[in-house]
C-alpha cells in the first residue's frame, strides 16, 4: 500500500476543508472549487489528513514538498546517534609499550562516544592467576577515568575476563564537537591559503615589473649598434663631399 498522499485529480471525495499556501484556513469547500483554486495558484491540491471528515487539503507545491521533507529526514539521520561498541584485547602480562597503545585506542574510543569492551586472554597456566587480569583492568579504567566509568565490572567468561567501559560524553556532544573541530580546521587551512596568495600577489607584481625593465634593457641594447652604424654611415658620406670641395 502506497504511503504517497493522494493529489489534485487522485483526490475522491465531494468536498474537502482546504487550508491556503499559507496555512489559513479557507473553509469546507467543493472538490472542484478547491482544484480551481489550486490551478489558479500554479500549486497543487493534496491531501494532509484523509482520515478528517471531510478529508483535509492543502494547497502547496508538492514537488518542493517532497524534497524538503527528504533532505530533513536524511539531515534527522546524519544527527542520529549509534550506540557502538569497541572492543579492545589484552594479554596479562602484556609489555608495557603495547599497553600504552592499547589505552591509546580506548582513549580515542572513548572521546568518540562509544562503549569500549575489554577482554583480557588468559593462556596456560595464566588462567590460575585471574588477580592479573583483575589488576590490569583496574589500572585501566583508572587511567581512562577522566573519560569513561565502568560501566560493567571485570567478570570471568571461560578463558577470558571482561570488563565493560562507557563514555562520560554522549555520542551526539563527541559528533558535534568533531564536526566544530574540523570545520575549525577547514576555516584554519582556508584563512592560510587566502593569506598565502595575497604575499603572492605582490611577488609576483615585482617578478612582472622585473621582466619589464629586463626587456628594455635587452631592447635598448638592440638599438644601440644601429644607432652606431647610422652615425658611421653618415661619417662616410661627408668625407667624400668634404674631398671634392678641396
Amino acid at each position: 500500500m502506497s504511503t504517497e498522499p493522494r493529489i489534485n485529480d487522485r483526490i475522491r471525495v465531494p468536498e474537502v476543508r482546504l487550508v491556503g499556501p499559507s496555512g489559513e484556513q479557507v473553509g469546507i469547500v467543493p472538490l472542484a472549487k478547491a482544484l480551481e483554486l489550486a490551478q489558479e495558484y500554479d500549486l497543487d491540491l493534496v491531501e494532509v489528513a484523509a482520515t478528517a471528515r471531510p478529508p483535509v487539503c492543502k494547497l502547496m507545491d508538492y514537488g518542493k514538498f517532497k524534497y524538503e521533507s527528504a533532505m530533513k529526514a536524511r539531515e534527522a539521520r546524519k544527527n542520529q546517534a549509534h550506540t557502538v561498541i569497541k572492543e579492545m584485547k589484552l594479554r596479562p602480562k602484556i609489555d608495557p609499550h603495547d599497553y600504552d597503545t592499547k589505552k591509546g585506542h580506548v582513549v580515542r574510543f572513548l572521546k568518540q562516544g562509544d562503549k569500549v569492551k575489554i577482554t583480557i586472554m588468559f593462556r596456560g597456566r595464566e588462567q590460575s592467576r585471574p588477580e592479573l587480569g583483575f589488576r590490569l583492568l583496574q589500572r585501566l579504567a583508572d587511567d581512562v577515568q577522566d573519560l569513561g566509568f565502568v560501566e560493567s565490572s571485570p567478570k570471568q567468561d571461560g578463558r577470558n575476563m571482561i570488563m565493560v567501559l562507557g563514555p562520560h560524553k554522549k555520542k551526539t556532544e563527541a559528533m558535534a564537537e568533531a564536526r566544530a573541530l574540523a570545520d575549525a580546521r577547514k576555516a584554519e587551512r582556508q584563512g592560510r591559503t587566502a593569506d598565502a596568495d595575497a604575499d603572492a600577489a605582490p611577488a609576483a607584481d615585482d617578478a612582472v615589473a622585473e621582466d619589464l625593465v629586463t626587456d628594455d634593457a635587452v631592447t635598448e641594447a638592440q638599438d644601440a649598434p644601429a644607432e652606431v652604424e647610422a652615425v658611421e654611415a653618415d661619417a662616410a658620406v661627408e668625407q667624400p663631399a668634404a674631398s671634392q670641395g678641396a
